[in-house]
């Protein structure tokens, strides 16, 4: 005998309503970008009323700005879980290379690209963005340190070094707005990989301690 379904509390509705228009609304940033993304295209997609959008949003920049923290919140537990991971099994630079890249060339950095010259022309928005900004930045630099950690090297020097990985990445990911080769982008990363292992196994080791570099397992 088939039970019915619990009936949602209110809450429970209008969280599910609002998580829907914030999907739609990144959807469409990607899909279309942040100029054509219309708040009566976003309740269109999220199968919702605009009085249901209004009620939760009370501007366009309020709705883009929430998409945007709710993306990054998104992306900030997959980091920690994957960190947590990471450090379990001692995991090798190719590893971290390898999310990195399909983490941010997915949709991540795309959107990213369509939100920042906003937030470079509207004060109160970027204000608004820098606390889970910086909250991915922190997420980011737990994965620095596990890795500073994995081999025995300084956590500045590493900082250093994947700090400029994540430039390169983005670097590579504008890019592919104008050139689709697949290819070339992994050879990219195939050469970077080796100077990431390279490096991180040439660096000196924190408080002098008596140990032969780690080698790079190969993925």
């Amino acid at each position: 005998m088939l039970h019915p379904r619990p009936r949602r509390s209110q809450k429970e509705r209008s969280d599910a309503t609002r998580t829907r228009l914030l999907n739609a609304t990144v959807d469409l940033m990607f899909d279309k970008g942040l100029a054509h993304t219309a708040t009566n295209d976003v309740a269109e997609a999220a199968g919702v009323s605009r009085g249901a959008l209004t009620h939760h949003f009370e501007s366009r920049e309020d709705l883009v700005s929430s998409a945007i923290e709710h993306m990054l919140h998104g992306v900030i537990d997959e980091l920690r879980t994957f960190t947590d991971a990471f450090a379990a099994r001692e995991g090798s630079s190719d590893e971290i290379i390898d999310y990195l890249w399909s983490m941010m060339s997915n949709r991540l950095f795309y959107v990213t690209l369509e939100y920042l010259p906003e937030a470079r022309h509207n004060d109160l928005f970027r204000k608004r963005l820098l606390p889970v900004v910086s909250q991915w930045h922190g997420a980011l630099d737990r994965i620095w340190t596990s890795l500073a950690a994995r081999y025995q090297a300084d956590p500045e020097k590493v900082r250093a070094l994947m700090n400029g990985t994540l430039c390169l990445m983005r670097g590579m990911i504008a890019q592919t707005i104008v050139r689709d080769d697949p290819p070339y982008y992994d050879r990219l990363l195939a050469f970077w990989k080796q100077s990431v292992a390279m490096q991180l196994a040439g660096m000196d080791k924190v408080q002098g301690a008596s140990v032969h570099p780690m080698r790079e397992r190969s993925r």
